[in-house]
């Protein structure tokens, strides 16, 4: 059983940057598992935003954050993390972060351990 945390959500403005992490434990390590961040606002979907393989070598993003986040890990700290820069009201969502058994992936019905989520709100 692989538990996911996130961290690093907070209240910003427009143009600031967050880094959100996500570490895992319950004794299984991420290098195992593609991980990916996803989102989920108010009365819409939860949505892909960001993937990277097994071994870091392949990532992937949303067409509206690339070129502002980047999605990294760390296996050696059991933690993913996600740089937001030059953040957007509307990337104010809940942030979640989960866990593949593919090499990675962008569809979340792929992902089979999630965290609890946590929020990031961009005022204008």
């Amino acid at each position: 059983q692989v538990q996911l945390v996130e961290s690093g959500g907070g209240l910003v403005q427009a143009g600031d940057s967050l880094r959100l992490s996500c570490a895992a434990s319950g004794g299984t390590f991420i290098r195992s598992y593609g991980m990916g961040w996803f989102r989920q606002a108010p009365g819409k979907e939860r949505e892909f935003v960001a993937a990277i393989s097994w071994s870091g070598s392949i990532t992937d993003y949303t067409d509206s954050v690339k070129g502002r986040f980047t999605i990294s890990r760390d296996n050696a700290k059991n933690t993913v993390y996600l740089q937001m820069n030059s953040l957007k009201p509307e990337d104010t969502a809940v942030y979640y972060c989960a866990a593949t058994r593919a090499i990675w992936t962008t569809r979340p019905g792929d992902y089979v351990y999630w965290g609890q989520g946590t929020q990031v709100t961009v005022s204008s």
